[in-house]
């Protein structure tokens, strides 16, 4: 009996001093923020509120280094793969809403040197 109290105290110290788990961004998340964006991205015109409402949330998710080096992968692979996208549009869609991103949308930017 005293060997499970100990074990339980024990897990319970686990539990207090280990660091709170934080969820990777992932594609899926960065596809799923920024599938308001792609018939802007592609034809212009009015930027949609889904849009920006989209990136500012991407950009609240994407807080270490890690997230958003994953981030700027995930764009990169999606502007390749999403047909008749506009580069300078891309570039410019994190100021249109509002939000400062510390690299520059674009195939080729450098997502390792993001920090």
């Amino acid at each position: 009996m005293a060997g499970l109290k100990l074990v339980c105290v024990l897990a319970l110290c686990l539990l207090v001093v280990s660091p709170t788990a934080t969820t990777a961004i992932t594609c899926g998340d960065v596809s799923t923020k920024m599938a308001g964006c792609v018939r802007y991205l592609q034809n212009g015109g009015a930027l949609p509120g889904p849009c920006c409402n989209g990136v500012r949330a991407l950009n609240g998710m994407a807080r270490t280094t890690p997230d958003r080096q994953t981030a700027c992968r995930c764009l990169q692979n999606a502007a390749k793969s999403i047909p008749n996208i506009k580069p300078n549009l891309a570039e410019t869609l994190p100021g249109k809403c509002g939000v400062n991103i510390p690299y520059k949308i674009s195939t080729s930017t450098n997502c390792n040197s993001v920090r």
